[in-house]
C-alpha cells in the first residue's frame, strides 16, 4: 500500500460519509413536517436521540484511541497505517449512526433538537479529516517513517 494512495483512499471514503449525510439532512429538512420545539412527552425516540448521540461521539473517541494504543514505534508503518483505516472507520460509524437516526426521528417528529443534534454530529464528523498531521499526531512514527509519510 502506498502512503499517497492510502492518505487519499481515506480521504474520499470521509468525503463521501460526510456528503452522503449532508445530503439525506438536506432531504430531511426539505421533506420534514416542519419545525417545533414542544416535546412530546409519549415520543421516547426524542429522549434517545441525545443518548445516543453521547454515545457515538464519546465512544468514537475512546474506540479510536483504545484501537490504536497497542502500537509501537517499531511496528511496520503499512501495519500502523492499515489499523488507523480501521479505526478511523470505527469512528466514523459510530459518529454518522446517531446522526442518521436523529434524522429519522426529525422527520418522524419534525422536533428541531434531533436536528440540531444530528447537523452537530455531521460538523464533528467533517472536522476528522484525515490528514497528514492527523496521523503523525496519532501514531508512533519514527523519523525514518515520517519522511517516508
Amino acid at each position: 500500500m502506498e502512503i499517497k494512495t492510502f492518505l487519499k483512499t481515506l480521504s474520499i471514503m470521509h468525503f463521501a460519509l460526510v456528503i452522503g449525510l449532508a445530503i439525506f439532512t438536506l432531504i430531511a429538512i426539505a421533506q420534514g413536517k416542519g419545525f417545533n420545539t414542544e416535546t412530546d412527552e409519549s415520543n421516547t425516540l426524542l429522549y434517545l436521540v441525545p443518548v445516543l448521540a453521547l454515545l457515538g461521539y464519546f465512544g468514537s473517541k475512546y474506540l479510536f484511541n483504545k484501537m490504536l494504543s497497542g502500537l509501537k514505534e517499531s511496528d511496520a508503518l503499512i501495519e500502523k497505517l492499515k489499523k488507523f483505516q480501521t479505526a478511523s472507520h470505527v469512528k466514523y460509524a459510530l459518529i454518522e449512526a446517531p446522526a442518521f437516526f436523529a434524522l429519522f426521528v426529525y422527520y418522524d417528529s419534525g422536533n428541531a433538537l434531533p436536528l440540531v443534534i444530528a447537523i452537530c454530529l455531521l460538523a464533528y464528523l467533517f472536522v476528522q479529516k484525515p490528514n497528514k498531521d492527523n496521523i503523525t499526531k496519532e501514531l508512533p512514527i519514527s523519523k525514518e517513517e515520517l519522511d517516508r509519510l
